[in-house]
């Protein structure tokens, strides 16, 4: 068997006024799903369960970031959520409340003959 990648999305999100990472990259992972249909799956009587999801998150701190909230938001698959340096913070005015700005990056993949 071989893992095969079949699809890559991506996507971004945004928290304009409380500079939540998490509520960010949760927005960046809906926007790249609702860029996808997986009808390949049942097209080819895959096992949704058998599929691995892997999610990149990008932001300024990426510590800040629940990955496990952001797992459970996915419907299907094996999933793993990683949060690295990227996105952007863009600072208010006022010097408080940024525009928080991530990016998501969706890899699925299934082990094929």
């Amino acid at each position: 068997m071989t893992l095969r990648r079949f699809i890559l999305e991506m996507g971004t999100g945004n928290d304009l006024h409380g500079g939540n990472y998490t509520k960010a990259a949760l927005r960046a992972v809906q926007d790249a799903l609702h860029h996808s249909s997986l009808s390949f799956i049942r097209s080819l009587q895959l096992d949704s369960k058998q599929m691995q999801v892997e999610v990149t998150i990008g932001v300024q701190q990426p510590e800040l970031v629940d990955c496990e909230a952001v797992k459970k938001s996915l419907p299907h698959g094996q999933v793993v959520v990683k949060s690295v340096k990227g996105g952007l913070d863009v600072p208010a005015e006022s010097d408080h409340d940024p525009v928080v700005i991530a990016s998501a990056a969706i890899a699925v993949r299934f082990n094929l003959p």
